[in-house]
């Protein structure tokens, strides 16, 4: 008892509050020096994904990382500083686990300073936030050698995407190739030759496809027939669009290319537009006749591609002018798809806000062995599948939905096993083959391949997803869809660094209170039926009121009746009344929006420091009550 009452003494001494100090202080330097880190957030928003650790785990060449941001700036957004402090963590995260790679220097570009003329020496953008104020700088650049690659402005927008952003950057000053693009289509995706412009020796008559020629600015690409036989090794990805009337041999190349490792990208279409229109005398014959698959190769992979069927979508349906009437007629085979129908972890179709796709079709079945089948993109519940031919007249009359979420887009990731066991289409046994198996056709991937498949052909082409203007000889486009955007992204990923694919959509830690929102749109569902109700009412009463007065300023001089007046004073009334109970209302619901906003917020600030205060008394107490027993 009484070396417990010195041990307590020494304790609470100035000497124990000193030792205690020396304690931490050591406990601190050691745990820094085991460089031991705990990611606790939720949804591992500090871990690095695998594909990233691979990345990091394969640099041999230092790389540098100059990080701008303009943390001395006046009037700096709070949450633009928050957020910049994110990335410097994940910074810190990419070297330490590079092994002394990476070197992380820190930039804040006051106006006329050298880090100023740096920043823009790596093409770091500063964005104006207010009229006449100082440029707020925040961005990356990573150079490895002589090659350099920058990201201009770090947007909170991109926060989930933050992750691969850095990583394909350091991919991309590592190895600052080209890579080799091969595109094999059955519509004229590189231009189309008009016979008399060839008889007078005039060139195309169409130019190339806009994704054509925006693809050959970031890659080294090569028309590829559909009759080829093999696929050339140095192309890393191939693209096919519409393979209509592609040969056995060619399914056989693409078949070996994907087994070898190459990543393939498939359009397939169960009706193009494009290829309807290629005979105009009678387009409901070539709409029969329309539809593009790789039968062989979707059955090798456990999947289905019916090109005789058309997704029809209710929910997601696109308004066209109608050619004889001129009014807007909704088609619901003409897919606006938004957000809800992509797959926001996939860093590929994350940022995605529309696309379109006219008559796409939909994959079923399940992948063979070997295979893991993620879904990119799909139709909504209110969905059906119609047949092709009326689908092109856009009827919803009969339209029945089926409950399903029919798979637009899908991407199969692992080891594939031949469409072909026994080997090249047409080919005889080669007794060279026979004795030596290692010169023969590939059986099964020789490592993990990757294939995309889409429904759909003509959202590929720019009608489909931009005007576009010729201004002084030059197309200008503005796209009013996103699917050149996915298609840049797609081609992009499979590309570069094969790691890059496992990089996962980051989380953001935004953590937006998601209880009170749902108490907040049930608060606005009691209003809601009211409020429609009350504006239905101010919308008939104000359309009999105007027909009334219209037929007053047609009588002009007449007198109107006793009854004619009163019946305009009784409407003005009505819409009066309509208009106060509509501001009680709205003035209601923003009152109980605000009390449930307020009840939150005291509940959280406290909720805490009572909860503390509270187990602060208990123990206190039964401290109390345990002394007084002895």
């Amino acid at each position: 008892m009484k070396n417990q009452k010195q041990l307590e003494t020494l304790l609470y001494s100035s000497v124990g509050v000193a030792i205690l100090v020396v304690i931490v202080i050591a406990l601190n330097l050691i745990f820094s020096r085991v460089g031991a880190r705990i990611d606790l957030t939720a949804d591992r928003v500090y871990t690095l994904s695998d594909g990233t650790r691979a990345i990091l785990g394969k640099l041999d060449t230092p790389v540098q990382i100059r990080f701008y941001f303009s943390q001395s700036a006046p009037n700096l957004d709070p949450a633009l500083r928050t957020y910049a402090q994110r990335v410097e963590d994940l910074l810190h995260e990419y070297r330490a686990h590079a092994r002394g790679r990476i070197e992380i220097r820190k930039f804040d570009p006051k106006p006329d300073s050298d880090a100023e003329d740096s920043a823009a020496l790596d093409g770091i953008e500063g964005m104006q936030t207010q009229l006449g104020g100082d440029r707020i700088y925040f961005g990356v650049a990573i150079s490895c050698l002589d090659a350099k690659a920058s990201i201009p402005f770090i947007s909170p927008q991109r926060e989930r995407l933050l992750e691969y952003d850095l990583s394909r950057a350091i991919s991309q000053v590592v190895k600052p190739t080209k890579p080799n693009l091969g595109i094999m289509s059955g519509l004229p995706v590189f231009g189309q030759m008009n016979p008399m412009a060839m008889f007078q020796g005039g060139g195309r008559q169409q130019p190339p496809w806009i994704f054509v020629s925006e693809l050959q600015s970031d890659f080294n690409v090569t028309e590829i027939p559909l009759t080829a036989e093999s696929i050339d090794p140095s192309i890393d990805v191939l693209l096919v669009v519409y393979p209509k009337g592609i040969t056995d041999a060619a399914q056989f190349a693409l078949d070996q290319f994907v087994l070898r490792g190459g990543n393939l990208v498939a359009f397939l279409d169960p009706l193009s537009v494009l290829d309807s229109q290629s005979n105009p005398s009678n387009p409901l014959q070539a709409a029969a006749g329309s539809g593009a698959s790789l039968d062989r190769l979707l059955r090798a992979w456990g999947l289905e591609f019916d090109i005789n069927k058309v997704v029809s979508d209710k929910q997601y349906l696109t308004e066209l002018q109608d050619p004889r009437t001129g009014r807007p007629q909704p088609n619901p085979s003409f897919i606006t798809l938004p957000p809800q129908g992509m797959n926001t972890n996939d860093v590929v179709t994350a940022q995605l806000s529309r696309l379109l796709l006219p008559f796409a079709g939909h994959f079923t079945g399940n992948p063979a062995d070997g295979l893991e089948m993620t879904v990119l993109f799909q139709s909504s519940p209110d969905s059906q599948l119609t047949d092709k031919m009326m689908a092109q007249f856009g009827a919803t009359e009969e339209f029945k939905p089926t409950g399903t979420r029919h798979r637009l887009g899908v991407r199969l990731q692992g080891r594939f096993k031949t469409a072909f066991p026994d080997g090249r289409p047409g080919a005889e046994d080669d007794d060279d083959d026979a004795a030596d198996p290692a010169a023969g056709p590939l059986r099964e991937s020789k490592e993990p391949g990757l294939v995309v498949l889409m429904g759909d052909s003509d959202m590929l082409y720019e009608q489909f997803y931009a005007r576009t203007q010729e201004i002084f000889g030059q197309r200008i486009m503005m796209p009013f869809a996103q699917n050149l955007t996915f298609l840049q992204n797609l081609i992009e990923q499979l590309g570069g660094d094969r790691d890059l694919i496992g990089i996962r959509s980051r989380a953001t830690l935004s953590r937006p209170f998601t209880r009170v929102r749902e108490m907040q749109a049930k608060a606005e569902l009691a209003y809601e039926s009211k409020i429609r109700e009350l504006e239905k009412d101010l919308s008939d009463t104000q359309q009999k009121l105007a027909e009334l007065q219209r037929a007053q300023g047609e009588v002009q001089q007449a007198i109107l009746s006793e009854s004619q007046r009163q019946e305009i004073l009784q409407f003005q009334r009505k819409r009066a009344e309509v208009n106060q109970q509509l501001k009680e209302l709205r003035r209601n619901l923003r009152r109980d929006v605000d009390s449930l906003q307020n009840t939150s917020k005291w509940t959280n600030i406290l909720l805490m420091p009572l909860v503390v205060s509270l187990a602060g008394i208990v123990i206190a107490v039964m401290k109390n009550k345990r002394t007084a027993a002895k």
